[in-house]
């Protein structure tokens, strides 16, 4: 019997036991323990004032109730080492928001960010696990991929939703086994990324049998959250004119004055652009 001291049994093995149900079982109790622990920081988080703004989210200039509530959940599930999926419009800032998130967790490896849109099946595997010298013509010498670039550290995808199905299915099974392989290599190395996720499409579009595969979703969905567009965060507008005051002023090197109707005018442009 696997034992859990606060809540009891993890689990039983019946007599007499062999290893891989040993390992299966050993397996389920530690990621049961780990679900836990990450309920308890997220319960932790959210019963807990947090600060109005920590430094790790500097970067997004806000002042929405929404978005700080966005900081506090990422500020929760910052150190989890399980998969973040970040939805929202094109220049809503959902890199900047994945920078924050992998400052907060305090990884000491690298923040890796590619694009994933429009890689065939070939570019994503040699992009992201690399290649041995001789792998496929042209090979001359052996190349690392970004998720050996971003070991220890957070790798980002952008526009996953737009990943073919058999480059989601290569990723889930990274995901699922934490070990990848080079392509042309028989030799698997670890992941120890923390894998981060972004696209522009909502959850019920990603879900869609027929563009995105259930079980990868939700592998990649672990933790999932959507930055709302700007024109719901109309009391952002000031705080963000002025900070792209301040750089061009910075840039042209003398003072610009901002008649105050502009900021009417402003508040009722619908940015279909978001920030960006």
């Amino acid at each position: 019997m696997i034992m859990n001291k606060s809540t009891g049994c993890y689990d039983y093995i019946r007599k007499p036991a062999d290893a891989e149900r040993i390992v299966s079982a050993l397996t389920r109790a530690f990621e049961l323990r780990t679900m836990r622990r990450e309920r308890r920081n997220l319960s932790a988080g959210f019963l807990n004032p947090a600060p109005h703004k920590s430094e790790a989210f500097d970067e997004l200039i806000t002042y929405s109730p929404a978005m700080l509530r966005i900081f506090q959940y990422c500020e929760a599930i910052a150190a989890s080492p399980e998969p973040v999926l970040i939805m929202g419009e094109t220049g809503v800032g959902k890199e900047l928001l994945a920078k924050a998130i992998h400052r907060a967790s305090a990884r000491k490896g690298e923040f890796v960010a590619v694009n994933v849109a429009g890689l065939d099946e070939q570019a994503f595997s040699d992009t992201l696990f690399g290649h041995v010298r001789g792998a496929f013509t042209g090979a001359d010498r052996a190349r690392g991929g970004f998720m050996e670039r971003a070991a220890g550290g957070t790798l980002f995808l952008d526009e996953i939703g737009d990943l073919p199905v058999q480059a989601q299915i290569k990723l889930l099974r990274v995901l699922q086994e934490r070990e990848f392989y080079p392509m042309g290599s028989d030799r698997p190395k670890p992941l120890t990324a923390r894998i981060i996720s972004a696209t522009n499409r909502c959850a019920d579009e990603l879900s869609d049998v027929q563009r995105f595969r259930a079980d990868f979703y939700f592998r990649i969905a672990t933790h999932a959250l959507t930055i709302p567009p700007l024109r719901h965060r109309p009391e952002d507008i000031a705080p963000l004119t002025a900070h792209f005051l301040e750089l061009t002023v910075q840039t042209y090197g003398h003072a610009i004055e901002l008649p105050s109707q502009v900021l009417d005018l402003l508040r009722e442009y619908p940015f279909p652009g978001n920030i960006r």
